[in-house]
């Protein structure tokens, strides 16, 4: 058994003693399925990560909105760097789900962005992708032709309300138990708009046109116009080079176990070149 395991397994939250199994799949904590007199959890472990803007009391605190809003598992414990939360017996999403289910997926980013912010309590992030874009490229003195691609993708951005987003839709972070969706890792929650959310599901789902616009359509309920369409396509390329620079900051700050951060950058960054190119984002010549 490792340290960490040992730490979680000494927990005074337990009342039996327990069965421990690495929980494969993140990116950048280290979790365990704990068993307990036939009950299971989750331990996910992980300390606040500066370089990335995750606090993990703000964390917490959108963990818990999320479920009193009825879209997360309870949290039940914390204790130093380890969270203790209910296990949710599911199916963890892959790429091809995220685009398989767009209309159950914009229904539960409906949800989430009328929902959890009702109930975060203290302090709470806000999350504007292109600072984060600005903040790594500063970072890691990444090439700075982002930093002007980050304000031309700016300004294609529509007035939206405010809601709390979770901002972070990779695949592995959306559960199905045969019943419902779920939305699980609350590291990125804050209070943005929605644009993110859509275009960040939109990126990481490789979605193409035909995708894209029946998760904007199902989401504003067919009220779509042109510039709403080229705030989205600008978002999604803002999502994915955020993504691949995350990569990038992580390579250079963070070692988890198993995770190749550069391989990760590389998809994202072609991903993003990618939506670039697209006609809506096109340079004027």
């Amino acid at each position: 058994m490792t340290d960490l395991a040992a730490r979680v397994a000494r927990l005074p939250f337990w009342q039996a003693p327990v069965e421990i199994a690495p929980l494969e799949g993140g990116l950048t904590n280290v979790s365990f399925v704990v068993t307990c007199r036939d009950e299971r959890f989750v331990a996910r472990c992980g300390e606040d990560i500066p370089v990335h803007h995750v606090f993990r009391d703000r964390e917490r605190a959108a963990s818990r909105a999320a479920y009193e809003a009825g879209l997360s598992p309870e949290l039940l414990h914390v204790e130093g760097d380890i969270t203790v939360l209910r296990f949710i017996a599911g199916r963890t999403f892959a790429e091809e789900d995220l685009r398989a289910d767009v209309e159950r997926l914009a229904a539960l980013l409906g949800e989430c962005h009328a929902r959890v912010g009702r109930h975060v309590r203290g302090p709470a992030n806000i999350f504007w992708v292109f600072h984060v874009i600005r903040d790594y490229v500063s970072r890691i003195d990444a090439d700075r032709a982002y930093l002007a691609l980050a304000d031309r993708l700016e300004q294609l951005q529509v007035p939206m309300p405010i809601v709390f987003g979770h901002h972070d839709l990779l695949p592995g972070n959306v559960m199905d138990d045969g019943n419902r969706l779920w939305l699980i890792d609350w590291e990125y929650g804050g209070f943005g708009t929605a644009m993110f959310d859509l275009a960040n599901l939109a990126s990481n789902g490789g979605y193409g046109p035909a995708e894209d616009e029946a998760l904007l359509h199902a989401y504003f309920k067919g009220s779509v116009d042109d510039g709403l369409r080229r705030a989205f396509a600008a978002m999604k390329a803002a999502s994915a080079l955020r993504e691949a620079l995350w990569a990038m900051v992580s390579d250079v700050h963070l070692r988890t176990p198993g995770v190749d951060y550069k391989a990760h950058a590389a998809i994202y960054l072609a991903r993003f070149e990618t939506l670039m190119a697209m006609p809506a984002l096109r340079s004027p010549s």
